[in-house]
């Protein structure tokens, strides 16, 4: 699946959900929750874009829709990067520990965080990872 409208109509439901679960009057979203939803929705995709019904090739487009969504949902300036920065920081932090996540599920967020936010640095640690697990072997 390549065609961007095709993937919208497969995302709509999910992106509607993730808006109703996190009102908190009406049409006003809780901002913190939204943005730990949509960086957990966009790292299953990426995990296991098969399970979306979808394809690697599809990943980019996928990026590009939930950013959108992101800017209508959180205003101008936001999108699927700035959910990573804020996952990233103190107030980000606190809004996964007052959300009450899993250790596993925060630290995939923040490896996320890592990938998006600094990659040359991830490719660099990921580097190391690799060469001390081979030379524990």
């Amino acid at each position: 699946m390549t065609d961007p409208t095709g993937l919208r109509a497969r995302l709509k439901p999910v992106l509607e959900d993730m808006v109703k679960r996190s009102a908190v009057a009406g049409r006003f979203v809780h901002r913190d929750t939204y943005r730990i939803m949509l960086a957990t929705l966009w790292a299953n995709l990426v995990l296991k874009p098969e399970d979306a019904g979808i394809g690697e090739a599809d990943l980019e487009a996928a990026h590009d829709i939930l950013s959108t969504e992101a800017q209508a949902v959180l205003g101008d300036g936001e999108d699927l990067t700035a959910c990573f920065a804020f996952l990233n920081s103190k107030p980000g932090e606190a809004a996964m520990q007052e959300a009450r996540l899993s250790k596993t599920h925060k630290d995939l967020l923040l490896y996320f965080c890592s990938m998006i936010l600094d990659p040359d640095g991830h490719r660099k640690w990921m580097e190391r990872m690799r060469e001390s697990a081979t030379q524990g072997l």
